[in-house]
């Protein structure tokens, strides 16, 4: 059957916005979302011939405590002030046609999606254009000034350290505060949603973005003879580094590169070498009893431990072993992963996947204030976690997950407004560029004590306040937005929407925002284009 439906401009240019993204023609879009949001066949037709048979009823009074029912069920569920049903309506004639047309809206609307994504007025609605204009902004941004020549994300806009620099440990030995303290943390979660928006583009440029991000990655395993080590960034050189990584790079590493080796970007020569560096590092990982080794002058030492007992490091070690299965084929993985998800802590009692269900909220006794100031740590292990569930064959391994998943949600929706307290126009001082001088107290480290007390030392006239601004206001809020977008959890989606458009990208002095193309490209295009839809009220 061919229908031809008159467009507005404005609808006609979303829907051809959004199929460019998904990489469908209109048509195909329009017909997905006609599919996605109609009732089923079956559903339909039961209901239009219970309807029919009310209908054919005389039993009018019995149609007016239906229409009554309906609407206080509706609307004691509905967590907007404004009410679809006010008093005034009572008693108004809903019988006969009337009643069928109420049933029919009702019944029609639950599909797409939460009581509390209807709940928002159209005024409310961050529209798909908004959220469009601001991604693009985010993407411009980020990839006009954090991007490095090598491939990885810079922490910010500075000056890289020198060999010497890195070989004495300035500002510290594990370069925290210089603007290579993150690449493969923040390139290997990037690095996932990158492939999702090359698929959705089909864009040669994106693909293209994805393979300099995934070299930047592949480098950061390749510039020290120590197996297993992932390197937190190079220096001016290309090839000088701090000795020191940890679970927090190297986790992403492999989320990235898993996200690239099985997005169909790199050609099956590029994609090998990427799973023979992945199998390298993961066979040296295992050797060292999944420790992470430091370089240098720190060799023989390790910094970061995959199989410590949180949920952080459940979620990562899981991910590991099943994503090395699932680009190797290898059965030893799998066997590994099956064993590594039921080991039980010995202080605790809880297996990891017992954890895995429990949520960030587990590791509170060990890392404070998460809520407020850590969820930035959790994104990568979060999106491991949503493909532990996909992977998962067993159903209540799967809803453990899964349980994870939602708490991890719940929780970072519970703080997500902190976004609403940044102010685009905040003057404070970003003084961290200026590394070198604001960390002038150098001494020799010997232990990685003394690297952490070498970092505390820094000067807060010079650094400012900016830094701990943004990381309050826009790292924190970003991040979880994206552990709400990873977890499909729908009553979340719109607030991760007004999220995203919150900032003026340009603005920004850490490159932390690339969370929110992380959270935008864990929505699928459906939840994108949400904020589109009317309801009348």
């Amino acid at each position: 059957m061919t229908i031809t439906l008159p467009l507005t401009p404005d609808l006609e240019r979303r829907l051809q916005q959004a199929a460019e993204q998904e990489g469908l023609s209109a048509d195909a879009l329009a017909v997905w979302l006609l599919e996605r949001h109609l009732p089923p066949a079956e559903r339909q037709a039961d209901l239009v011939q219970l309807l029919q048979s009310w209908i054919d009823d005389a039993a009018v009074a019995e149609q007016h405590e239906t229409r009554e029912y309906f609407s206080c069920v509706l609307d004691e569920d509905r967590p907007s002030q404004r009410k679809l049903f006010p008093s005034e309506l009572k008693g108004v004639d809903m019988v006969r046609p009337n009643l069928l047309r109420f049933l029919l809206m009702a019944s029609l609307a639950i599909p797409y999606g939460s009581v509390a994504e209807m709940s928002a007025t159209a005024t409310e609605r961050v529209t798909q254009v908004e959220l469009q204009r601001a991604i693009e902004s985010a993407h411009t941004a980020l990839w006009g000034k954090f991007i490095g020549p090598e491939g990885l994300i810079h922490d910010y806009v500075g000056e890289l350290p020198t060999a010497e620099e890195c070989a004495l440990g300035k500002p510290n030995a594990i370069g925290w505060w210089s603007p290579i303290e993150n690449g493969p943390m923040f390139t290997g979660t990037y690095l996932a949603a990158i492939c999702q928006r090359a698929r959705r583009s089909g864009a040669a440029a994106d693909r293209d973005k994805a393979r300099r991000l995934a070299q930047g990655l592949l480098a950061c395993a390749s510039v020290s003879n120590v197996p297993g080590f992932i390197a937190r960034g190079m220096g001016t050189d290309g090839k000088c580094h701090y000795p020191m990584g940890s679970q927090d790079q190297t986790h992403p590493w492999f989320y990235g590169l898993h996200a690239y080796a099985t997005s169909g970007i790199p050609a099956a020569d590029k994609r090998k070498l990427v799973i023979d560096k992945m199998k390298e590092v993961a066979d040296a990982l295992e050797a060292a009893d999944w420790k992470c080794p430091c370089d240098g002058p720190f060799q023989g030492q390790s910094r970061g431990d995959f199989k410590m007992f949180r949920h952080h490091g459940a979620a990562m070690y899981l991910f590991i072993l099943r994503a090395m299965h699932d680009v190797t084929g290898d059965c030893v993985w799998l066997e590994r992963y099956q064993r590594a998800k039921h080991e039980r802590s010995e202080k605790t009692g809880k297996t990891r996947l017992e954890i895995c269900a429990e949520g960030y909220p587990h590791d509170r006794q060990q890392i404070k204030n998460i809520d407020h100031a850590v969820l930035w740590i959790y994104v990568s292990s979060q999106g491991g976690l949503a493909r532990l569930a996909d992977w998962e064959t067993d159903e209540k391994a799967r809803e453990q997950y899964r349980a994870g998943l939602a708490v991890n949600a719940r929780g970072a929706l519970a703080v997500i407004d902190a976004y609403k307290t940044f102010d685009n126009s905040d003057t404070k001082v970003f003084g961290h560029a200026r590394w070198r001088e604001a960390y002038p107290a150098w001494f020799p480290q010997k232990t990685q004590a003394d690297a952490e007390r070498l970092a505390a030392t820094g000067d807060r006239n010079i650094l400012g306040e900016r830094k701990r601004y943004e990381a309050s206001r826009m790292r924190n809020p970003l991040a979880a937005a994206a552990l709400v977008a990873l977890a499909g959890y729908r009553d979340g989606f719109e607030s991760v929407r007004r999220a995203i458009c919150h900032y003026d990208y340009v603005q920004l002095n850490m490159a932390e925002f690339f969370f929110a193309e992380c959270a935008y490209y864990a929505l699928s295009v459906e939840q994108t284009v949400t904020g589109q839809a009317s309801f009348e009220e």
